[in-house]
């Protein structure tokens, strides 16, 4: 039996066999332990699974990141109003304040004119967004009409515009002055021609209140308006 020869398809897959055993080992070889844990997944598994934590848990970080300032925002837009004080002593008026209309205008105090009428503001682009005080009374003062009026410009860029636009009864005034600060809540607001006038606007007593004058209606000509608009406001805490 010894003497007999291997039929050939028998020899084929013994040869076969041994290749298959060869090319394994090779392959094996070749991977080398790193690359065979990555394939088997032992190694690379937890290395792969805190990369896509990483990845994942940076959008779990980015609102809290953001939330804080939406918290501020909220919190800036729905903080109490700064309190007004209850009574001051009379003060000088230095900015104002009409939400919705102006924020911290300036307030100068120019002398009453040749016919005893109070100043206005300049006639230029930083004028027409002031207001002009009559120091006659001041805010604080126990009695009369504190006199403010503002430009109304043809081009309705001037505050009396704004505030044509946009300032009604039961809207709200403030009034600063170094540490002071005053509240008024509009009462009134009335219309008048220009040829009548308003003499309760130059009131001295009665109860203390804010008066606001400018001019509307139809401009007739350079500085020459058919009516005047005054708006009255009362003290409010």
């Amino acid at each position: 039996m010894l003497g007999r020869s291997v039929p050939r398809p028998a020899l084929a897959a013994v040869l076969a066999a041994l290749l298959a055993v060869a090319v394994a080992l090779g392959t094996m070889s070749l991977l080398g332990p790193d690359e065979q844990s990555t394939g088997g997944g032992s190694s690379s598994g937890p290395s792969v699974t805190a990369k896509v934590q990483a990845t994942t848990s940076a959008p779990s970080s980015t609102p809290a990141t953001t939330s804080a300032p939406a918290t501020t925002t909220v919190a800036a837009t729905h903080a109490p109003r700064q309190q007004c004080d209850k009574k001051v002593s009379p003060f000088t008026p230095q900015r104002i304040t009409v939400p919705g209309i102006t924020r911290g205008a300036t307030v100068i105090s120019p002398p009453r004119d040749s016919g005893n009428v109070p100043g206005t503001p300049p006639l230029t682009t930083a004028g027409k967004t002031m207001f002009a005080w009559d120091d006659a009374i001041a805010p604080g003062t126990d009695a009369g009409n504190v006199l403010l009026n503002a430009h109304t410009w043809p081009d309705g860029t001037a505050l009396g515009n704004h505030l044509l636009a946009g300032l009604q009864q039961g809207d709200r005034i403030v009034v600063i002055g170094g540490s002071a600060r005053l509240c008024y809540q509009v009462t009134e607001r009335v219309e008048v021609l220009a040829s009548t006038g308003l003499p309760r606007y130059y009131d001295t007593d009665g109860p203390p209140q804010i008066a606001i004058v400018v001019c509307s209606g139809r401009r007739l000509g350079p500085g020459n308006w058919e009516k005047r608009t005054v708006w009255f406001a009362s003290p409010k805490v």
